[in-house]
């Protein structure tokens, strides 16, 4: 009899965990690693939400809470939808777990029975697949070129669906690519999705972290029916920089908010109460910080896409949102640096960490293996060098 589960055997660690554990392991050793694989802003949280954190602290707030989050969060939560996205939810409607990833896990295990098919557009976030896999659910994988901005086209989506289809994903704007979709790309894809009554899985994490303009839109917000079949993934770690706080969110029907909240009965209880005090402060309070860390991601933006796109043999999409960039290398591959040839993503990225001493996300972990994701949430001087030390290493291959 085998020690471990078949699900635990089948399950891969998070790539873009491990790529930061072996840069920081080197880093602990001396060696001087530019880290492009963060997924999380180089900002601090601003100084009004930590305030409120420690008066909570000072006042005793540290004891349990309700198992989906305290009231005063919830509220806050719905006065963010309704400022934000013209959505109206109750407290039923809203769940606050442990994380954007927590809220994407109760949901799968809400939802998803053996069989049922969840259309998942590539590339992905590394961990939708295997979350709907433990939850007995099966992936369908639907790619998107970079030609059209990395977008699931209308005709894809109709062509992936099936008897079986349960779900459809949409990441707006999306890790790894920072591709958003306007509002009549959405109106598009909520027509299939109630054609074949369909749920639609919004995680809407970089909702505010856009650029040039861009106007986001919610796809529940795109009408009473859609709304009804679609479920909103969100969470504070990325618009306030708090990702070490463990705030995730979810909004959606009665029914599934509900049993989420009796699968997080189960399994973690309630989130963090600090957190959550925090929470509130970061989504009803001032939100001058967040226009200032979007200013200083856009310069850096403008800077790593045009050093890129400078690289010969090398294409990067501009994105419209997060703080990502997915170049393409894949012209790279087949070359050979001392003999080691690099063949896929993953020699690449190996080959960047061990020689340049830049470490970056292999882009087969997020379903597209011609590129490699680099997060710009770090500083200008870091980006710069990391850069001349990615073109040097290229111009060595043979």
């Amino acid at each position: 009899m085998a020690i471990l589960s078949n699900r635990a055997r089948s399950l891969k660690p998070s790539p873009t965990l491990a790529i930061n554990a072996k840069a920081k392991a080197m880093q602990g050793r001396g060696i001087s690693v530019i880290s492009f694989g963060a997924g999380e802003p180089d900002f601090d949280t601003p100084e009004n939400i930590k305030k409120v954190a420690i008066r909570a602290i000072e006042e005793g707030f540290t004891k349990y809470t309700a198992v989906g989050g305290i009231d005063e969060l919830k509220d806050a939560i719905i006065h963010k939808f309704q400022r934000d996205n013209g959505l109206t939810y109750k407290r039923s409607q809203i769940l606050v777990s442990c994380g954007g990833k927590h809220s994407f896990y109760n949901l799968a295990q809400a939802i998803f029975d053996e069989g049922d098919e969840v259309i998942i557009p590539a590339p992905f976030w590394v961990s939708y697949p295997p979350m709907v896999s433990l939850a007995g659910g099966t992936p369908v994988i639907v790619e998107t070129s970079e030609a059209n901005d990395f977008k699931l086209l209308p005709e894809d989506l109709k062509k992936a669906i099936s008897p079986k289809t349960k779900a459809l994903i949409i990441n707006s704007p999306s890790n790894p690519t920072g591709s958003a979709y306007a509002k009549e790309e959405l109106e598009k894809i909520a027509e299939i999705a109630l054609s074949h009554k369909l749920f639609v899985i919004s995680d809407e994490i970089y909702e505010k972290i856009v650029y040039d303009g861009f106007r986001f839109t919610s796809i529940a917000s795109l009408g009473p029916e859609i709304k009804e079949r679609t479920i909103i993934v969100h969470g504070v770690a990325k618009t306030y920089s708090m990702t070490g706080w463990r705030i995730g969110y979810t909004a959606g029907p009665d029914e599934i908010i509900s049993a989420m909240n009796n699968i997080q009965s189960q399994s973690t209880s309630n989130p963090n109460s600090i957190a959550q005090k925090a929470s509130v402060e970061a989504l009803i309070g001032p939100q001058d910080e967040v226009g200032k860390m979007v200013a200083a991601f856009a310069q850096r933006r403008k800077y790593i896409v045009n050093r890129l796109n400078e690289m010969k043999e090398v294409s990067c999409y501009r994105p419209t949102g997060a703080f990502y960039v997915f170049p393409n290398f894949c012209s790279y591959y087949g070359k050979a640096y001392q003999g080691k040839r690099i063949n896929n993503s993953t020699d690449l990225a190996d080959y960047l960490l061990d020689v340049a001493r830049v470490a970056v996300v292999p882009g087969g972990e997020f379903g597209a293996d011609p590129f490699e994701r680099l997060s710009f949430a770090t500083s200008m001087e870091n980006i710069r060098e990391g850069l001349d030390r990615i073109e040097k290493a290229l111009e060595e291959l043979r």
